[in-house]
């Protein structure tokens, strides 16, 4: 109940709301535990209670310790309840950490426009932004199975496989180790489609001699982790080795400036300059690195824009890439966690392109 008690000191007693919806699934996980469908409605005085239909209930009971759960039953609607609740409790402004126009629609009618509603995902990203030590234990054992999944990779790999049995193994393994699924779809991305940040994984076959992108990530009791790693499916040529060279140079500068306090901005231009220096300035083509946690994109953001400034607690991605069209990319990355004097890496493993 702590993480509730922040919620209410950030959404009742400075922003002057009196309830607070949760209908994020994430979000959810993050106050209660329970994973289902369902939604969390935060009064001043009163009880946090979880709503969730019938389906759901018994495992809501099971998983939401702590809580009041409500049932919603067959043929109910779950905003339609809600507002009934934040009707009774009188709440007046409410606040939402998302909504679509449905939903908004819905609680509008039926609280008879008596309710002033207002969408403040803020509220819950800055309190997830920092993760406490429960949540830092959970993402060091997503980081480990994410790791040793990567050793696979490294083991596995060779020209004649398609890129969908390499992530294969890779998910295999991890799962047989204890992870609780993959954090976001396992790209294999070899050949020319190693130049495309977002590659994905298909049948294709991969080729002696290419570049293959390899980015996946394990999840631990809904914790997430994130890496990618560059290999050559066979022997290096000279220009693999100098991409790769440039590309981890940029990741280490870029460890090297995360700590508390710094703009997130600036560790991005850390690394950014190292690429540029190299002439390959207009093939970095995103930005540094996002805060993972129960998802995989989270705050804070590292690129040339952000306005964040690093914490203590923050969580993010360290992935530096070059991505030369038709010829194929270099992208490095670890998930690394922000401590009061510098950062640790989360994900570790080897770095070169290849078992040779």
């Amino acid at each position: 109940m702590q993480r509730i008690g922040a919620l209410k000191r950030i959404a009742f007693d400075e922003a002057k709301f009196d309830g607070y919806l949760v209908l994020n699934s994430s979000n959810l996980i993050y106050f209660t535990g329970f994973p289902g469908n369902a939604a969390l409605l935060v009064t001043r005085d009163g009880e946090a209670t979880i709503h969730v239909y019938s389906v759901n209930y018994e495992q809501a009971r099971a998983g939401g310790k702590g809580f009041r759960v409500e049932r919603v039953k067959s043929g109910e609607d779950l905003l339609t309840k809600i507002a009934t609740q934040v009707k009774e409790a009188g709440i007046k402004n409410l606040a939402l950490d998302v909504s679509g126009i449905e939903g908004w629609r819905s609680l509008k009618k039926n609280t008879r426009g008596e309710v002033r509603l207002k969408v403040k995902p803020m509220f819950v990203s800055q309190l997830r932004a920092v993760k406490d030590q429960e949540e830092i234990m959970l993402m060091r054992k997503a980081g480990d199975l994410t790791s040793f999944g990567m050793e696979i990779a490294y083991e596995v790999l060779r020209a004649g496989l398609s890129e969908i049995e390499v992530a294969a193994e890779i998910e295999y393994a991890m799962r047989k180790h204890g992870s609780y699924g993959t954090a976001f779809d396992t790209a294999v991305s070899s050949g020319s489609a190693s130049a495309f940040p977002h590659g994905g994984c298909t049948d294709r076959e991969i080729r002696t001699g290419e570049l293959v992108v390899i980015d996946f990530g394990a999840v631990y009791q809904s914790y997430r982790s994130d890496m990618t790693r560059t290999l050559v499916a066979g022997k290096p040529s000279e220009k693999h080795v100098k991409l790769h060279t440039i590309v981890k140079k940029a990741q280490e500068k870029a460890f090297a400036a995360i700590r508390p306090n710094v703009n997130a901005r600036d560790v991005d231009a850390m690394s950014r300059r190292i690429i540029e220096e190299a002439g390959y300035g207009d093939c970095f083509v995103h930005g540094l690195g996002h805060g993972v946690g129960l998802d995989i994109h989270e705050p804070p953001t590292l690129n040339s824009a952000s306005k964040e400034r690093l914490q203590v607690g923050n969580v993010v991605t360290d992935e530096p890439g070059i991505y030369l069209p038709s010829y194929g990319g270099v992208r490095v990355e670890d998930t690394v966690l922000v401590l009061e004097n510098g950062a640790e890496k989360l994900t570790k493993g080897p770095y070169g392109l290849g078992r040779g």
